[in-house]
């Protein structure tokens, strides 16, 4: 005897009533609210424009400030050496395209490369002063970019020997030095060095050269490094040498005015 497996239906019948009447009644909520629903779509429609125009505009001024840091890292890199006036025009045009780039494209990508290359310039034409303002508005506003707040640290020490102020420069190498992340540690370090050698701290700038040495052995300052700090050894233990054992002069054995002249 065979049996027969009912097979429920695949779709359920669909009251008619019902379906028409949740249409009419959304139909009827859709009028009800039409104004709210218009309302907040328009709502929609203006923030999105508004983040589009935003948008935009950022990507104009960021592609404006580009452009003018581009055109005056030109002016910089370009000029001609072997013509002073030359010379003189590229860097007060590329000197004006950075302030144009910090003045009025602040918030853009290129407005640090613009301080660190207006720093550069300053120092370039001997305003130091400007160049340490330059390298210091850079460090205290765009302290995320921290690869070319590093660079501008270095460069702000520089600034501050030509200023004749070794305390401010140590300082910034310091910054640099302290910082594990920094990838000019071992120019930071080889510059403190050559500071306290300058200085007259001859044993503070060996040991910070065989720091070089030891912890940069890669580094192109660290053959530099090796002689300076091979000439340090040598005059430390010429001045322990010449402490530990002084020479003595001979006696002289004083001649009487009187034997001088007598014949033997």
């Amino acid at each position: 005897m065979s049996y027969r497996i009912k097979v429920p239906p695949r779709q359920l019948p669909v009251n008619e009533t019902e379906l028409v009447g949740s249409l009419e009644q959304w139909l009827i909520d859709m009028k009800k609210y039409r104004w709210s629903l218009l309302a907040g779509l328009g709502g929609v429609i203006v923030a999105g424009g508004i983040v589009a125009a935003v948008l935009w505009y950022n990507a104009e001024n960021a592609r404006k400030a580009h452009d003018l840091e581009r055109e005056a890292t030109l002016h910089f890199l370009m000029r001609p050496f072997n013509d002073p006036q030359k010379v003189e025009a590229n860097m007060k045009e590329a000197i004006a395209l950075y302030q144009k780039v910090t003045e009025e494209y602040p918030t853009t990508p290129s407005a640090p490369l613009a301080w660190f290359g207006l720093g550069n310039a300053f120092l370039e034409t001997n305003q130091i002063d400007a160049a340490i303002n330059a390298y210091q508005k850079l460090i205290s506003t765009y302290g995320s970019n921290t690869m070319l707040v590093d660079l501008a640290r270095q460069k702000l020490g520089y600034a501050y020997q030509l200023k004749q102020e070794p305390a401010q420069a140590a300082q910034a190498y310091l910054a640099v030095l302290n910082n594990p992340a920094a990838l000019n540690r071992d120019q930071a370090l080889y510059e403190l060095a050559r500071l306290d050698e300058g200085q007259g701290r001859f044993d503070e700038a060996l040991s910070r050269y065989q720091e070089l040495v030891r912890s940069f052995p890669n580094s192109p300052l660290a053959s530099e490094a090796t002689i300076r700090q091979k000439i340090l050894e040598a005059r430390k233990s010429f001045e322990a040498t010449g402490t530990s054992s002084p020479t003595s002069a001979p006696s002289a054995t004083p001649v009487s005015p009187s034997s001088a002249g007598a014949k033997p």
